[in-house]
């Protein structure tokens, strides 16, 4: 998922979060029978994401509400198309809505993996009607936004259990503190402090009047890099034994080397705000560029084929799942289940998820390679970055994961807004091991075979890479 940040350093934060302004969750209301709109003209609701879909103007106009069970905040999505069949668009964001039945329909993103259920309903529900967008700093009782948050993330947050939270007990501690004079900073202190304890890198909330001072979750065990740290693990990374560069795009957030042993190191630092155009099919068109000269036919077969592969995603901080996918299927010659995907459906129950849909991983029309992979992850693999992780366990020949585990953060964000105008997104899906159909990385991440260091105080003081050379020692 994407979504357009306002600050650099908010970009990896936020960008996915924009899209999933239209991937919000609530109950279903009743199925209107007759008389029926034409095509896809009218109200549905969205299965799994508290989201209820307004198509309009004959099928050319597309709004979205963001709904719980006491509230209704218009979504910031008002996408178009030129006639009533074809994709909507907002900005750089592509989306598709199919009919399925006379009264179901599948939603989807370009830049996204998956679908999502529409179900068509009698109407807009009467508390989202007549209202627009509340813009930053809209005056609002902050009673009512206390509700709002709280109940959203009882709604939609899968993870209470495994990261030991009561949300109920935060209720009840924090609801009390909550009055019709309370200030802002001091309501936003209370809404942070409620999340912190989650340690969930797909949770913040962030006021729009100040974006430079957001709050974003992260696991304890980690410590984003600033400007300087990257720096330094740029360096560190570049300098040792990686061969020459030959490509370089996405303002070098894709990197590529090769040395004279035939071992390639391809390095990914992100999939998103690749610098050459706004929205997701300018980054596709930048990495397909960069893989087509990645990939060649010479270095995928023949007397001068690669003799391994180590693609590097320590620093990357993720983006589009859908740019994820794109290079795995770089990386196979035959289609297998990459992992299956669902999303939290009941209001009360949180293990109750829509049906579970497996992505499938088609090769790529054109060079693959199909030899030995090492990939290299730590704690600063994040979101697209894990996904593409995981989507590479069901390849053959496996590769070997060496370094650190995974930050554990697999779902799309799912931004709302608060009557205020602030912001704040969480998660609402679970993504599954195609081999069990159960397994989840949320949380732990996805853990190496290989157990080195990864970018520690000692390694980038003595000049060292342990999961690089590491990597080139079981590839040579």
């Amino acid at each position: 998922m994407t979504v357009r940040s306002r600050t650099p350093r908010t970009t990896a934060l936020l960008l996915a979060a924009a899209v999933a302004l239209t991937t919000a969750v609530g109950t279903g209301d009743a199925v209107a029978h007759s008389p029926r709109p034409a095509g896809l003209e009218g109200t549905w609701r969205m299965d799994g994401y508290g989201t209820v879909v307004s198509v309009e103007n004959g099928g050319r106009l597309l709004r979205t509400y963001e709904t719980t069970a006491v509230s209704c905040v218009p979504g910031e999505l008002t996408a178009t198309r030129p006639t009533a069949t074809g994709p909507f668009r907002q900005d750089g964001d592509v989306l598709t809505v199919n009919a399925t039945g006379p009264d179901r329909a599948e939603f989807a993103f370009a830049d996204n993996v998956g679908h999502r259920t529409l179900r068509r309903t009698a109407a807009l529900p009467a508390n989202c009607q007549g209202k627009t967008p509340p813009a930053p700093g809209t005056a609002a009782d902050p009673r009512d936004v206390f509700d709002v948050y709280w109940q959203t993330y009882a709604e939609n947050y899968p993870f209470f259990a495994a990261r030991n939270v009561d949300w109920n007990a935060v209720r009840d501690r924090f609801r009390p503190r909550i009055t019709r004079t309370t200030k802002p900073a001091e309501l936003y202190a209370v809404l942070v402090e409620m999340i912190r304890p989650l340690h969930d890198g797909h949770t913040g909330l962030v006021d729009l009047t100040r974006p430079e001072e957001y709050f974003s979750g992260i696991r304890e065990d980690t410590v984003l890099p600033d400007e300087k740290a990257r720096k330094r693990i740029d360096q560190a990374v570049l300098a040792g034994p990686v061969g020459d560069l030959r490509v370089s795009r996405a303002n070098g957030q894709i990197t590529y080397s090769e040395g004279a042993d035939r071992i390639g190191f391809l390095r990914i630092t992100g999939f998103q705000n690749y610098g050459q155009g706004d929205g997701y099919e300018a980054d596709k068109a930048v990495l397909g560029k960069a893989l087509d000269e990645v990939f060649t036919a010479a270095r995928t077969r023949g007397p001068k084929a690669l003799r391994g592969l180590i693609l590097d995603l320590r620093l990357n901080g993720g983006g589009s799942d859908r740019l994820a996918l794109d290079v795995a299927e770089r990386l196979t010659d035959r289609p297998y289940p990459a992992y299956l995907k669902h999303a939290r459906n009941d209001a009360r129950d949180p293990r109750e998820f829509t049906p579970a849909e497996p992505v499938l991983l088609r090769p790529h029309r054109g060079p693959v390679y199909t030899g030995p992979l090492a990939v290299l992850t730590g704690r600063l693999t994040m979101s697209a970055g894990e996904t593409l992780t995981q989507a590479l366990l069901g390849r053959g020949p496996k590769p070997t994961l060496i370094g650190e585990n995974t930050q554990g953060l697999f779902s799309d964000k799912l931004e709302r807004t608060l009557p205020n105008g602030w912001k704040f997104w969480l998660p609402n899906e679970e993504f599954l091991s195609a081999k069990d159909g159960r397994t989840t990385y949320d949380g732990a991440g996805i853990p190496p075979h290989v157990r080195t260091d990864v970018f520690t105080e000692k390694e980038l003081t003595e000049g060292r890479d342990s999961a690089l050379a590491e990597a080139r020692r079981r590839l040579s």
